[in-house]
């Protein structure tokens, strides 16, 4: 990310060795880890909100495309079929035998 090398990361190590002393730089170097800590994750919720935002944008496309689509179909067929209305059935009517079972075939 920030492309640093080695030696460079070497040097970085010494001047803090040198500028904040061998005592406190195991306490300084815990304080950076928790803000980069920190950094890292004000980076994860807003990658995450920038994907959530462009998810919402592709489903109110799919969801423009439905309509125009589902649109061209009423416009084309103004007229569905319609079902056929079947009463309830009478519960004091013999039921139908089912149709006898084919006979089993020989080996």
């Amino acid at each position: 990310m920030f492309d640093v090398a080695l030696p460079e990361l070497l040097l970085v190590a010494l001047v803090a060795l040198l500028v904040i002393g061998p005592k406190d730089l195991p306490r300084v170097l815990y304080k950076v880890g928790q803000w980069l800590a920190r950094a890292r994750g004000v980076a994860r919720h807003f990658r995450s909100g920038l994907d959530d935002m462009v998810r919402q944008a592709e489903l109110e496309d799919m969801e423009k495309q439905w309509a125009k689509h589902n649109a061209d179909i009423m416009r084309e067929h103004p007229n569905p079929p319609r079902a056929v209305e079947v009463g309830p059935a009478d519960p004091d009517a013999p039921a139908e035998p089912a149709p006898p079972a084919p006979p089993p075939s020989a080996p």
